[in-house]
């Protein structure tokens, strides 16, 4: 696919071609990837000025978001990129893998440190959600800082800097200036813009403290809201690839395999097709029910994959509030238990209580399954952001779920987030939603194909 960049994007691309140091406070679907792998390939292949390249990035975004992306764009067909996820044997193995790009999650970030020491070999290192190191504790950050001197140029991406206020900004900024503007100690910085309530045991900003860090910050920050930037339409798709880990890849292989070879390509129906897919969704969600000895329905857990990428995306979210759809009763079960604990403000959709609750901005996740989102149920006043966890392939109640924050009285731009498993069905359950005039024709020439598939395999001996 060609790349046409918009105004905004062609700003930031050279602004991260031209600086050594960039942070780049991009909101949700303004294309943050895109642009710094367009930077990053001209600097790499154009300009010469970069060699190797470190993306540090939230797990499941590390895994797959960042690859996606690279593969999606014609101009992006050079850049070799290596992810150093697993075991420690994996990881050194990874980074000894030639390559222009390395990514990395967040939480390993010591160990690179560690394993390279004073023969650090990024001459640029990219910051996924910069906002992660916002703790000047943390032992990321204290990684980081240690290497901070070895790193020519480094770009902060996030479209939140500070989450929980102003005190957040100090940490990111030193990673990109070492304290040139904010000062060297984040004690200093914390003196100098705050001052303690001892009522509610924490540090309040002074009056005068936003512009003035701005003022200190503003050359070498680029700040931009979808609401003031973004050319897209008023519901912007934005999808995030979920790739599975090897055991629970070759999980899903063996039951996908047992499901399709049960069923005649020659002969599906739109009914076995729904029910095919209804299974491969429950797959790439996790858990599957499953029929005991005795015919009692149980639920079997197959992986987290998911699981993990819709917290880390709750977490992209910074408190705001997210609809959030599920297929199955097992993934509203499994999601409110991964929640649990989270601090989050979390209900199920039933009545008209969750939803008085979530329009007054009571409550920070609200579960609802499509089918309970019936015409004319209003929910645009609460938020802005829906989630699918679990895609549903009726081109009916997917555009009516929707629709709850997608319609008149909306003042912001709805995200429509879509956890899609890498080779997964969900895959072909959004290439047929994209069709909308033939959403069940697409639906089961995917299923034949898969089925096809599967059963060349099989006669090959491939399991």
């Amino acid at each position: 696919m060609k790349f046409v960049p918009h105004a905004y994007q062609r700003y930031c691309i050279n602004r991260a071609i031209t600086d050594d140091i960039l942070g780049l406070f991009l909101d949700m679907g303004l294309g943050k990837t895109v642009i710094m792998l367009t930077a990053i390939n001209d600097l790499k292949y154009n300009r010469f000025l970069v060699r190797k390249v470190l993306i540090v990035a939230p797990k499941k975004v590390a895994e797959a978001t960042w690859q996606a992306e690279a593969k999606k764009w014609d101009h992006l067909k050079l850049l070799r990129i290596v992810t150093v996820l697993g075991t420690k044997q994996q990881r050194i193995r990874a980074l000894n893998t030639p390559g222009d790009i390395y990514i990395i999650n967040r939480d390993n970030v010591p160990f690179l440190v560690e394993y390279y020491r004073n023969a650090w070999p990024f001459d640029m290192v990219v910051l996924d959600e910069s906002s992660s190191f916002k703790n000047p504790d943390a032992k990321r950050f204290k990684a980081l800082k240690y290497v901070r001197p070895h790193i020519k140029r480094i770009v902060n991406l996030t479209g939140t800097p500070a989450p929980n206020g102003l005190i957040d900004i100090w940490a990111q900024i030193y990673l990109l200036d070492q304290g040139q503007r904010l000062g060297k100690t984040f004690s200093g910085f914390r003196s100098r813009y705050f001052e303690r309530n001892d009522w509610q045991m924490k540090y309040i900003a002074k009056a005068d403290a936003q512009q003035a860090i701005m003022e200190k910050i503003s050359d070498i920050c680029v700040s931009m809201k979808a609401e003031d930037y973004i050319e897209l339409p008023d519901c912007v798709d934005v999808d995030h690839p979920v790739k599975l880990d090897a055991q629970a890849q070759k999980a899903y292989d063996k039951m996908e395999r047992e499901m399709l070879l049960e069923i005649d390509e020659n002969t599906i129906d739109a009914g076995s097709a729904a029910v095919l897919t209804g299974k491969l969704l429950q797959l790439c969600n996790g858990a599957v029910y499953c029929t005991d000895e005795v015919g009692n329905r149980k639920v079997v857990e197959i992986h987290n994959c998911k699981i993990e990428a819709f917290l880390e995306l709750i977490e992209q979210l910074h408190g705001k509030p997210a609809l959030v759809f599920y297929n199955f009763q097992h993934d509203l079960e499994r999601i409110i238990k991964a929640l649990n604990g989270s601090g989050l403000r979390v209900a199920q959709l039933t009545g008209p209580a969750e939803q008085q609750a979530w329009n007054n901005h009571e409550l920070d996740v609200l579960l609802a399954h499509p089918a309970s989102c019936a015409y004319g149920l209003n929910l645009q006043a609460g938020g802005n952001h829906v989630i699918w966890f679990g895609l549903n392939w009726s081109l009916e109640l997917y555009q009516q779920a929707i629709a709850r924050l997608h319609r008149q009285g909306q003042t912001e731009k709805v995200f429509n987030h879509r956890l899609v498993v890498v080779g997964g069905v969900d895959e072909d359950v959004i290439n047929a939603l994209a069709d909308k005039e033939k959403t069940q024709e697409r639906l089961m020439i995917a299923l034949k194909a898969r089925i096809e598939g599967v059963k060349a395999n099989d006669k090959k001996g491939i399991a």
